[in-house]
């Protein structure tokens, strides 16, 4: 995973640096996603890890993606068929994301909680996030029972555990020790 995402810097860091430049970065995260989801269907993983000649490759792929990524997308993907790195593709749009989210000051967060939230409290951790992270936060809200009570916020590198299973584990790990 991190050969991966070392290969694919430097697709998403040009591909960002040209969306910003010509003003079509949602454009491009589109465009992206949609190439990485077709690099991981099966079929196309088959041919992408076959013997099959960079330029014929190029030429499915981007059929196959149609009208769904525009002419210097196209261009993207020849580049990286030529370099054997399509496989990349996935984590190349997920590096886009995390620099479209760093240039557009946002953050995505995903929020764990023991039952489902109410709109109202949903807003309160969107709102107390946003003024600890200066950001804007979208959340991704999920319910694991698991957790007894309480939430899971893990938002970039910053986890914060308020569930009663977190403090059982911590209480745990305290008497062990």
């Amino acid at each position: 995973m991190a050969e991966l995402n070392t290969i694919a810097r430097p697709y998403a860091k040009a591909a960002f640096d040209f969306a910003v430049e010509n003003k079509s970065v949602d454009e491009w995260q589109q465009m992206l996603a949609f190439a990485a989801m077709v690099s991981e269907n099966e079929t196309i993983a088959d041919m992408l890890s076959g013997s099959i000649a960079a330029e014929k490759l190029a030429d499915i792929f981007t059929q196959v993606c149609g009208e769904q990524v525009n002419a210097h997308g196209q261009n993207l993907i020849k580049v990286m068929a030529e370099n054997g790195r399509l496989k990349a593709l996935p984590a190349v749009a997920a590096q886009f994301a995390e620099f479209r989210n760093e240039w557009a000051k946002e953050v995505e967060a995903e929020v764990q909680s023991a039952s489902e939230l109410s709109p109202e409290q949903v807003q309160q951790i969107s709102d107390s996030l946003e003024k600890r992270l200066a950001r804007k936060v979208k959340l991704n809200c999920s319910v694991n029972a698991e957790l007894v009570a309480g939430v899971v916020i893990k938002a970039g590198d910053l986890v914060i555990d308020g569930s009663v299973r977190g403090k059982l584990d911590r209480l745990a790990d305290t008497l062990q020790s």
